[in-house]
C-alpha cells in the first residue's frame, strides 16, 4: 500500500501540523514503511494465539493507603495569599 501526498496532507491537517513539501515526501515514505511492517503482522498465522489486551501481566505497583502524620493546617496555610475557614481561598472562575 502506498500513501499518497494527499493522504499525508490529510493526516498532517488532522494532527494540525504545517509540513513543507520535503517533509510531506519524507513522512510519506516513513508511513509507507510503517504500513508495510504492520502488513507483515497480518500475514502471520495467529489462530492458536489467544486475544489479549496487554502482552504482559498488569501488576498494581501502588502501596495501600495508610494514614500518617501530615503537615499541620496552620503551617500549610502560613504562606497562602488568602485563607478562609481553614482552607486556601482562591478567586472565583
Amino acid at each position: 500500500m502506498t500513501i499518497s501526498r494527499d493522504q499525508v496532507r490529510h493526516v498532517a491537517k488532522l494532527a494540525r501540523l504545517a509540513l513543507t513539501e520535503e517533509e510531506i515526501e519524507r513522512l510519506g515514505a516513513q508511513l509507507d514503511s510503517i504500513l508495510e511492517a504492520v502488513g507483515k503482522v497480518a500475514e502471520l498465522d495467529l489462530d492458536d494465539v489467544p486475544p489479549t489486551s496487554h502482552p504482559l501481566d498488569l501488576v498494581n505497583v501502588f502501596a495501600d493507603d495508610e494514614p500518617r502524620p501530615s503537615l499541620d493546617r496552620v503551617d500549610a496555610l502560613a504562606n497562602a495569599p488568602e485563607a478562609e475557614d481553614g482552607a486556601f481561598k482562591v478567586p472565583p472562575t
